[in-house]
């Protein structure tokens, strides 16, 4: 039997993915988190086979917990259930040690399939997911420094980029993600300096350019 810890903010969607696993051709033990924090304590308090994660959590980020999560217990399969696209997070959630990556818009089978592979310990990649990866390997062997400009910041400035690429405001930003709109102005100014723009209006190109926005 899977252990399964599902970690989501929405009720719904956490007794919809419920449904979706009892009723698999596998046997599964499933517990809820609705916030990072009661998932972290989980994690910590017990042994698991699989974290499902949302990205979006209303005290900390997935993309912070999951990294929390690898430093307590590396080995433990955390695969990626989001809204967002593919495009604004797979590479980097990979690349942080996530098991896989799925749009909650998936298919059941897919679902399935991903938790399968998932829990034993190896890695789930979607075609869209695959495709990202080869064109990110292959856009930093022909020119690092202009592709991938993006993979510089930090994951924080990274979430801060993405919400002045639809364009999010300073106090929109930080009621999202739980800090100060001052925060956010300083995190603005390292995504400028780091990047080498000099406004809002070249984070919207840049984004639009490699598909990191919808």
């Amino acid at each position: 039997m899977l252990k399964i810890l599902l970690v989501d903010d929405h009720s719904v969607v956490r007794a919809g993915i419920r449904q979706i696993l009892q009723e698999a051709d596998f046997s599964v033990d499933i517990s809820e988190a609705a916030d990072a924090a009661s998932a972290l304590k989980m994690i910590r308090q017990q042994d698991w086979d699989l974290v499902l994660l949302d990205i979006r959590l209303p005290d900390r980020s997935g993309v912070e917990l999951l990294k929390l999560i690898k430093a307590d217990k590396a080995k433990l399969p955390v695969l990626i259930l989001s809204t967002y696209p593919e495009s604004q997070y797979a590479v980097r959630l990979i690349h942080g040690g996530a098991a896989g990556y799925l749009s909650k818009d998936a298919d059941d089978e897919e679902i399935l399939n991903a938790v399968k592979i998932a829990a034993k310990g190896k890695r789930y990649l979607s075609a869209e997911v695959a495709e990202l990866l080869a064109n990110h390997i292959s856009r930093g062997v022909k020119d690092e420094k202009i592709d991938c400009l993006h993979e510089t910041l930090s994951d924080r400035e990274y979430q801060v980029f993405l919400e002045l690429a639809i364009g999010s405001g300073p106090n929109i930003i930080a009621d999202k993600l739980n800090v100060s709109a001052k925060t956010i102005t300083t995190h603005r100014a390292r995504i400028l300096q780091k990047m080498g723009f000099t406004n809002n209006a070249e984070i919207v190109l840049y984004a639009n350019r490699y598909d990191l926005i919808n």
